[in-house]
């Protein structure tokens, strides 16, 4: 079993990597959608600070791979390649290490780009001002998510157009599949 890890800060690009996953029919697991299920079964509803309190309440009740421990729970029998969104410490990543080989792919934005997007995309729980956004940046930093970022075995630079990006993130997927012989 191969992980695909796909970390970058909100707002950097992850979705676009997911697209071009499943354009190679690898099967994609989100870990935002476990947060987004806890958040409003807590809290009933999904705004930027139930979405940010809900993630430090599950790594603090249930420990730091919580998340990852729980989309490995909706993996079931998958035995190829997986890709999964949005890893964000180090414990994450030694969770899904445990289960199989990881590929660590990291997508990186400034992050006036990243704010400027996240304006733009209007998903429940993201940030409205930059003061939400600059807090969420913390918060995920604290996390661990510099780490992984650091550690990335493949990394493409969000700044270009949609289709220049896709392009990069084809080439790199196509580099790691190649290492699997998918």
């Amino acid at each position: 079993m191969l992980f695909i890890l796909v970390t970058g800060m909100p707002g950097s690009g992850k979705s676009l990597v997911v697209e071009v996953a499943r354009e190679k029919n690898i099967p994609v697991y989100t870990m935002g959608d476990v947060i987004r299920e806890e958040a409003i079964k807590t809290y009933g509803r999904i705004t930027p600070q139930t979405m940010l309190e809900t993630s430090r309440i599950v790594r603090e009740k249930y420990g730091p791979g919580y998340v990852a421990e729980k989309i490995i729970e909706r993996i079931k029998e998958n035995r190829g390649v997986v890709l999964i969104d949005g890893v964000r410490s180090w414990d994450e990543v030694t969770v899904f290490q445990k289960y199989g080989d990881t590929t660590i792919f990291a997508i990186h934005a400034s992050p006036k780009t990243r704010f400027e997007r996240l304006k733009r995309r209007g998903r429940e729980g993201d940030p409205r001002t930059w003061e939400e956004f600059v807090t969420r940046d913390m918060i995920e930093l604290n996390f661990g998510i510099g780490n992984v970022i650091a550690l990335a075995d493949y990394m493409v630079v969000n700044e270009k157009s949609i289709e220049e990006v896709k392009k990069d993130i084809r080439v790199v997927m196509d580099k790691i599949l190649g290492r699997v012989g998918k």
